[in-house]
């Protein structure tokens, strides 16, 4: 199923690798130019490899100046934004209960999953408000809905960032502006390869499906809710569980 970007300009966070790597080349193949923000070491590599259509964009999500400036050089570059898919993201670390997780490592979670999804937003949306379209996509988590066990920092960032989405959904609905939020299970990506094998045999275990889902599955999912057709939905979350959510 095609989408139709073609001549649209998408920013992807986090899209140096995993999921916001296997969006931004879906996009791409649909026609849209790409801006990816990341602090990976293989962003250029990455960039350089996809050829024509992508731009390299080194900036601390968590980092307001950093934001603003860099996302006026995507406008400069490219004349426009259209699309922002916010999948930069950390776990911290895991297998801890509450009282033992550390307040440093709880806050830098938030600093990366919500308040680098809240700059960022914040830094695109005059523009789109200029042209009244847009399209912005959160990556939450099911963790976010039902809550992991041994993921507090995790699984709080993303229910706050579903819940920046139910906000932001309502505030921009008459603007030609949606804002959604996509909460996947476990997708096999390097950022789960670095978990435990009992965390996620802990997150696997629940899905009625019994496996993870793919990059190429959360890619089409994506594609399809920042499509210029989908105009109707916004405020949602979307789930991508194998079942384990159905609500």
């Amino acid at each position: 199923m095609s989408y139709q970007f073609k001549d649209q300009v998408a920013i992807v966070t986090g899209g140096a690798s995993g999921i916001g790597l296997a969006i931004a080349k879906r996009l791409a193949s649909e026609g849209a130019k790409i801006a990816i923000f990341d602090l990976n070491p293989s962003l250029q590599p990455v960039v350089n490899e996809m050829g024509a259509g992508f731009a390299a964009f080194p900036v601390d999500v968590t980092d307001e100046t950093q934001v603003t400036s860099v996302t006026a050089n995507v406008v400069e570059t490219f004349g426009r934004i259209d699309i922002l898919i916010n999948s930069a993201g950390v776990t911290g670390k895991t297998n801890l209960r509450s009282h033992e997780v550390e307040l440093g490592d709880f806050r830098l979670v938030f600093e990366v999953n919500l308040i680098g999804s809240f700059l960022t937003a914040r830094a695109v949306l005059p523009h789109m408000l200029n042209r009244q379209y847009g399209r912005i996509l959160h990556i939450a988590s099911v963790s976010g809905k039902e809550g992991n066990a041994g993921m507090l920092a995790y699984s709080a960032s993303k229910a706050a960032v579903i819940g920046m989405t139910k906000v932001q959904g309502k505030e921009y609905a008459e603007d030609g502006i949606t804002v959604n939020a996509l909460a996947p299970a476990v997708i096999r990506t390097p950022m789960v390869d670095a978990l435990p094998e009992a965390q996620v045999k802990y997150m696997t275990d629940k899905i009625p499906i019994k496996r993870c889902g793919t990059l190429e599955e959360i890619a089409h999912l994506a594609a399809f809710i920042v499509s210029p057709g989908a105009s109707f939905t916004t405020g949602f979350t979307f789930d991508m569980t194998g079942g384990r959510a159905t609500y």
